[in-house]
């Protein structure tokens, strides 16, 4: 009967090296399910349960029929506890692949309604440019024909005004059509549209935009470069239209590996949480960084302005 408490010495130092491995298991499931109290009343209970099997271990003796009756149970509930805290980590594990398929099925969606929208505003871009555009200068250059003739005054007059309303008619086209799908970010790159956006929204609005960037002649992917530039149009207009600013401070930096860009301005600030789903686009800048992978972190407060922090990870979408 020697080898007998050996036997049950073995049995009880598996059990606790079982346990120890479920408490582990235990211990990185409470950081993964936000420290659920499922998960920490597990860990008390593993620990008691090794200590107790650390106690038994310890006063193994004599030979009675009970003794070992109570450590075959005990070594069994460890052994199926500790198995089932496993499987359920196994589960935990599956349940966040599926999350991030579901993350990344839902990415790859919106990706593909910007593109659609981005689309979209190109081609009716287009057909303001090259369709109604030349009417209206069509119309304009008739009537200058038909100023050179000689008219009474009042006529004159006439002719004379409809070309100012034609002119304001193609100008109305043109920005419309450079707002629906900006050709200066399709020729020359981000921070050439950006400049020109910001300088005509100095020369429209009482506003000074304070612009800088490290951005020279690098061209990105167009998703990078469509969705940038719309998230600043999106914040200067958002200052412009809701927090009565009159400085703003804009700044996109590149350093061969992610895009920074850092927004704010002076206006009467605002709470983000409270807006975020209550209009001023912020969702809607957030939905078009995440279609990036990039983060977006935006603060602000009553009386004391707005905040934005934006960074892309490029991850080979820089096209030279």
């Amino acid at each position: 009967m020697a080898t007998t408490p050996l036997a049950l010495g073995i049995a009880i130092a598996i059990t606790l090296l079982l346990q120890v491995a479920a408490i582990i298991y235990a211990l990185r499931l409470v950081k993964r399910t936000k420290y659920n109290a499922i998960w920490i009343l597990c860990i008390i209970g593993f620990i008691l349960i090794a200590l107790e099997r650390w106690f038994e271990l310890l006063s193994i003796k004599g030979n009675q029929a009970t003794f070992y009756v109570s450590i075959a149970l005990g070594i069994g509930v460890s052994v199926c506890i500790s198995f089932a805290v496993m499987f359920a980590h196994r589960l935990v594990s599956y349940l966040e692949r599926v999350d991030r398929q579901r993350a990344l099925f839902n990415r790859r969606i919106l990706t593909a309604v910007l593109r659609t929208e981005e689309r979209s505003r190109l081609n009716f871009s287009k057909e303001l440019h090259d369709g109604l555009g030349p009417l209206l200068s069509s119309a304009k250059m008739s009537l200058s024909a038909l100023s050179m003739q000689d008219m009474p005054d009042e006529q004159r007059e006439i002719i004379t005004n409809t070309r100012v309303v034609i002119d304001e008619a193609i100008r109305s086209v043109r920005e419309i059509s450079n707002n629906l799908s900006p050709q200066v970010l399709l020729d020359f790159g981000l921070a050439q549209a950006v400049h020109n956006f910001t300088t005509r929204c100095e020369a429209m609005h009482n506003v000074a935009i304070d612009f800088k960037t490290t951005l020279k002649n690098e061209r990105f992917d167009s998703d990078v470069e469509v969705i940038i530039y719309r998230v600043v149009c999106e914040l200067i207009n958002n200052s412009l239209k809701h927090s009565g600013c009159t400085a703003i401070k804009l700044s996109i930096l590149f350093d061969h590996s992610a895009i920074t860009l850092d927004y704010s301005d002076n206006g009467k600030g605002f709470n983000p949480k409270a807006m975020m789903d209550c209009g001023m686009g912020l969702s809607n800048i957030s939905s078009r960084i995440s279609t990036l992978g990039g983060t977006v972190d935006i603060q602000g407060s009553e009386g004391k302005g707005m905040s934005a922090s934006i960074c892309i990870t490029l991850n080979g979408r820089k096209n030279g």
